[in-house]
């Protein structure tokens, strides 16, 4: 079991895709888990997430995990399937709860009062393609898998 999961190829294309997601979500779990890079850091962020979204603070820590330690996770690319199946997670839950009603677009002219899920579709998509194939080249998975 443990064999499929880490199982990948030297697919370059992989890492690329892996880098780059796991970069752009290290950097906003690190906002809610560290308070880094204008974050509100982990009691904020749960303060937030249970007070005013009303999320359960068993889910509101895990989508802190998903978003930080995923983005470690895929960086390394380290367990990056299950990395990847917990950033999926938490944007079709963004997708669900918040951003939906607002269209499809990012509001680039602040016109609306919320964010569009073009961009979360776009994690979606590239964390789907990790979980199908895996980490990729240059990964712990990789190195892991061929021993």
């Amino acid at each position: 079991m443990f064999r499929k999961l880490i199982s990948t190829t030297d697919d370059f294309t992989l890492t690329i895709l892996r880098l780059i997601l796991g970069g752009v979500f290290f950097a906003h779990g690190a906002q809610k888990a560290l308070g880094w890079f204008g974050g509100f850091g982990f009691s904020g962020t749960m303060g937030f997430f249970t007070q005013q979204m009303h999320i359960p603070a068993p889910l509101a820590f895990l989508a802190i995990c998903a978003e930080f330690l995923g983005g470690i996770g895929l960086v390394l690319g380290f367990l990056g399937r299950v990395a990847a199946f917990g950033i999926l997670c938490n944007m079709l839950v963004a997708v669900w709860m918040v951003h939906f009603k607002f269209g499809f677009f990012i509001n680039w002219s602040g016109a609306k009062t919320g964010e569009g899920y073009e961009y979360h579709l776009l994690a979606i998509a590239v964390a789907l393609a990790l979980m199908v194939k895996g980490s990729g080249a240059f990964s712990i998975d990789r190195a892991l898998s061929k021993s």
